[in-house]
């Protein structure tokens, strides 16, 4: 008896010491997760501003060429007017050139420093022409890319427009907004309740989204998690909906990363939680609207980039 009693203790203290071992694994797991989760959203905050100010440049670009424009039609009609100015006193040094050599001289000095500003002129009328050509050259390139960029973005949405058209009736759409993709899956498709484990389906969806950005090299892609405004009461290491969405982002991204044809550096995954709903959360279909996965595609701007930086 006495030796049942101590073994049923050993048992005791080592079924204790694994549980705190396993336990410290998932707190230190869960640190990580949310401290790579800020670094995430860093990032999503650099890379809007850098689109602001690509928007920004392009359009001060365009202000410059307009003054340039107006600064070149003001020159030009200067040199026009000196031009028939040089015309009469060439006309009047001809005339005078009959009268005395003392008058001729004065005359001589006097259209001598007309002629010069004239040549003055004329070259900064050349320095402005060759600026605005160079300002307009530039303008084009950058709308050349832009256009580049819309024209990627449109036929890259009728690709994954077409490939998903499956998975419409199961809560996916692909839409284009502010300049990107975003395709929205609603955690019916992919999520049983409280869980972050893709479903059957939902893994058919996400390859076939793999498949097409596997091809499409120039664009990046992030992935977040959204859920409804129901506090999340599950247990282990996820401790409410920030926790659960970082997760569930985090299960997409490996799905994609199936896929070996894509650069695990083009991807983010970010968790929103319960702050950016779709939908009214006090109705069961708004909630179920609110509980999605965004994967948000984004043309790489570095192109239009170097041009704004080397203006």
């Amino acid at each position: 008896m006495k030796k049942f009693i101590l073994g049923l203790v050993v048992l005791i203290s080592i079924s204790s010491c694994v549980s705190s071992k396993k336990y410290k694994e998932l707190d230190d797991k869960y640190i990580q997760l949310r401290s790579e989760n800020v670094e995430l959203r860093e990032k999503i905050d650099t890379l809007a501003n850098q689109q602001l100010r690509c928007a920004t440049d392009l359009e001060n670009a365009r202000t410059q060429l307009d003054m340039m424009k107006k600064k070149y039609q003001t020159l030009e009609k200067l040199y026009n007017v000196k031009e028939n100015t040089y015309k009469k006193l060439k006309e009047s040094y001809e005339a005078l050139s009959k009268s005395s050599s003392q008058t001729l001289a004065f005359e001589a000095e006097k259209n001598q420093k007309l002629l010069q500003d004239l040549e003055k002129k004329q070259q900064e009328l050349a320095k402005e022409r060759a600026a605005l050509d160079e300002k307009i050259q530039k303008i084009n390139q950058l709308e050349q890319l832009i256009a580049q960029k819309d024209e990627k973005l449109k036929s890259l949405k009728s690709s994954l427009s077409r490939a998903l058209t499956g998975f419409k009736d199961q809560g996916l759409k692909v839409e284009e907004r502010d300049g990107k993709i975003y395709i929205s899956m609603e955690n019916k498709l992919l999520f049983d309740s409280g869980s972050w484990r893709v479903k059957k389906n939902g893994q058919d969806a996400i390859k076939t989204i793999a498949n097409i950005l596997a091809i499409n090299p120039d664009v990046e892609i992030m992935i977040e998690g959204h859920t409804d405004n129901v506090p999340y009461h599950g247990k282990g290491s996820i401790v409410d909906n920030w926790d659960l969405s970082v997760k569930r982002a985090t299960s997409v991204v490996r799905q994609l990363m199936k896929n070996k044809h894509i650069d695990p550096k083009r991807l983010i995954a970010a968790g929103r939680s319960k702050y950016m709903p779709v939908a009214d959360n006090s109705t069961p279909q708004g909630r179920a609207k609110n509980r999605r996965i965004e994967v948000i595609l984004t043309p790489k701007l570095d192109e239009i980039m170097n041009l704004l930086q080397n203006n």
